[in-house]
Formats: C-alpha cells, sequence, structure tokens
C-alpha cells in the first residue's frame, strides 16, 4: 500500500505540473500573445522551477524522512496552486499595464511567469524526489524503484498535458482549474497523512505486543 500510494502520489502531481504549464501558456496569451517568445519563456521558467525542486526536495528529504513532511510539501503545493486564483490576475494584469510596449511580447511573458508560476513549480518539482526517498527501501533495487518512480512521474505528464489540451480548456475556466488543481493535491496531501497515521498506530501496535511479549 505504502509503495502504490507513493507511485499514484507521483502520477498525479507529474500530471498536475504539465495542466499548470500547458493552462499558464492559456492564461498568458491573454495578455502576452501566442508567440515563441511566451512559450520560450514559459518552459524556460517551468524548468528552472523544476530543478530547483528536485535539489531542495532531495536536500528536504536527507533531513526529514516522513510521511507527515510529505503530506505538509503536498499541502503547501495545495495552498499555492489554489492562491494562484486569486493572485495571478492581478500580477499578469499590471504587468501588462506596466511594461513598455517594446517588450511586452519578449520580456512580459519571462517576468509574469517567474512572478506568478515559478514557486508553486518548485514544491511541485520536489515531490518526486521525496518520493524517493521514502520508497528507497532496498538498495539492491534502489535504481529500479527510482527509474519506476520517474516513468510513472512523466506518464502522468503526459496525461496531465493532453487531458488540459482536449479538455480542462475548452469546459472548465482559468480560475476554476486552479481551484481544481489545488484540490487534487490536497486530496494527495491526505492520502500522505493517512500513512503516515497508518505507519504511526502500526508501531505503536508492535511496541505494544513487544511490552506484552
Amino acid at each position: 500500500m505504502r509503495k502504490f500510494i507513493l507511485y499514484l502520489i507521483v502520477f498525479v502531481s507529474g500530471a498536475v505540473v504539465l495542466a499548470l504549464e500547458i493552462l499558464a501558456g492559456r492564461f498568458l496569451n491573454v495578455k502576452f500573445g501566442s508567440s515563441v517568445h511566451v512559450w520560450g519563456n514559459l518552459i524556460a521558467v517551468f524548468l528552472a522551477g523544476l530543478s530547483l525542486g528536485y535539489f531542495l526536495g532531495g536536500h528536504l528529504s536527507d533531513r526529514k524522512t516522513s510521511f507527515a513532511a510529505f503530506g505538509s510539501l503536498l499541502l503547501l503545493s495545495a495552498i499555492l496552486l489554489i492562491a494562484l486564483r486569486f493572485y495571478a490576475f492581478p500580477i499578469r494584469d499590471m504587468l501588462h499595464r506596466r511594461l513598455e510596449v517594446e517588450v511586452v511580447e519578449t520580456v512580459g511573458p519571462l517576468v509574469a511567469s517567474l512572478a506568478i508560476f515559478f514557486i508553486p513549480t518548485v514544491v511541485l518539482g520536489m515531490v518526486s524526489p521525496y518520493a524517493v526517498r521514502l520508497l528507497a527501501d532496498d538498495p539492491a533495487r534502489l535504481g529500479r524503484q527510482v527509474g519506476a518512480l520517474y516513468a510513472f512521474s512523466t506518464a502522468g505528464s503526459i496525461v496531465g498535458a493532453l487531458g488540459t489540451t482536449f479538455y480542462l480548456i475548452s469546459h472548465i475556466t482559468v480560475p476554476r482549474q486552479f481551484i481544481l488543481f489545488g484540490a487534487i493535491q490536497a486530496v494527495l496531501a491526505l492520502l500522505a497523512f493517512s500513512q503516515a497515521a497508518f505507519g504511526k498506530a502500526a508501531a505503536q501496535s508492535r511496541s505494544v505486543a513487544k511490552e506484552e511479549g
């Protein structure tokens, strides 16, 4: 069950990352156009955020490895995604108004992407390396486990990209998608917290059994 939950969390979080990136493109296109500059800057910001997230997630998992901490990380990502519903639009519109016309379609998308999507992407990027740490229970099969985990994450990203492109964008408004992605991460946080509670209960049960024995 522990491994199943980890694979599920990584798969769904991977879907949310790419869904957010596709949605971010649509979100920025409204004010900054749909040129190659928009997508180039957006992709660069997401890759930078994920890279920093991978780095920080690895360090965090070395310092404190538990499902409770993992749940807190997922809950933080949920809060940041839901918060986009409230601050993303004002920041985008303000930047569009204040930037010079000559740089709106070039520098504008970069500044907006950094200001709006960088921090949520960093936190989402921390999920996979932390899950790797929780999963790594057998050094002899560590390479296989890590490969499988990142394969699930990538498969989730494919589902997220296609699902957002062909369904979500056409049927759900951008603000509601921000809330939807946050709600999904909140459910994943509950799964991690439930696993933490189950592990604690199991440890207490073993302790009682040992004392009685």
